[in-house]
């Protein structure tokens, strides 16, 4: 059973929320994180797991995680949910095409139709957009819209002046089963980004995005709108930045440099 009550008091509200309430107080209070996927452990999307991992425990976690943490509670309020796969562009080599490994939401309220998205890592949502093409929507700062480009619709961003896409899907709702086949590929397989490489990021409630990765080199990055602050970082510094800067205490490296939890 999912406890709502946990879940609500774990992102700061109480009652019955609306789900621009809900999505801006998850987004900005359960950070997104690969460390299990890292550290070799697979993901369960079970909601008991997801509730003793990301409210009991206070964990974070990578988008399936969080959409599928997101779905749960937003049932539970009596939306209607969809699960959608889509393929990151961002960072993306020209020509190549990535699998369709990212879940987002369509979510059903009062008779209107939302995109919803607490798990991109670098480009979550503070809010819900309204589903579909439409019109430039502005969070704290940051510049969003989707786009249609042939089959599939496109969330953007305003980067240095420029749009730029983040991930593209199909509107086309999928079952759960392809959810937890590419759940699994992408926390257990080697060539996945998210066992071979390292990233944390949070979103603040005024705008300030902040990551750690190790995809380029390893970096506490810090981005409003306005101006970026990177910090080059040693690994045996990590398990000190994740308490201190993203509410992430208890973990340590293994012999081998991998992040462990220490519970």
């Amino acid at each position: 059973m999912f406890d709502l009550g946990a879940y609500l008091e774990r992102i700061g509200l109480s009652g019955t929320p609306s789900l621009a309430e809900v999505h801006r107080a998850h987004s900005t209070s359960i950070p997104f994180e690969n460390l299990d996927p890292q550290a070799g452990l697979a993901v369960s999307l079970e909601p008991e797991a997801l509730q003793q991992k990301m409210v009991e425990r206070r964990r974070g976690g990578y988008c399936f995680e969080q959409n599928m943490l997101l779905a749960y509670a937003l049932q539970e309020l009596g939306a209607e949910v969809q699960m959608l796969l889509g393929r990151a562009r961002l960072g993306a080599t020209p020509g190549v095409k990535r699998a369709r490994s990212h879940l987002l939401l369509q979510v059903t309220e009062a008779g209107r139709t939302w995109h919803a998205d607490v798990g991109y890592g670098l480009g979550t949502l503070l809010e819900p957009l309204p589903f579909g093409a439409g019109d430039e929507h502005e969070q704290e700062g940051w510049r969003y819209r989707i786009v249609r480009d042939g089959p599939e619709l496109v969330l953007q961003r305003i980067d240095d002046g420029a749009w730029v896409d983040l991930y593209g899907f199909p509107p086309e709702p999928v079952p759960r089963v392809d959810v937890e086949t590419i759940n699994w590929w992408a926390c257990t397989h080697p060539g996945s980004m998210f066992v071979s490489g390292l990233i944390v990021a949070s979103l603040e409630g005024d705008g300030l995005r902040r990551s750690l990765s190790d995809w380029r080199e390893l970096e506490l990055v810090e981005r409003t709108p306005a101006a970026t602050t990177r910090t080059a970082l040693e690994r045996h510094e990590i398990p000190a930045v994740l308490a201190s800067r993203f509410a992430l205490p208890g973990f340590t490296l293994d012999a081998a440099g991998r992040l462990v939890s220490e519970s």
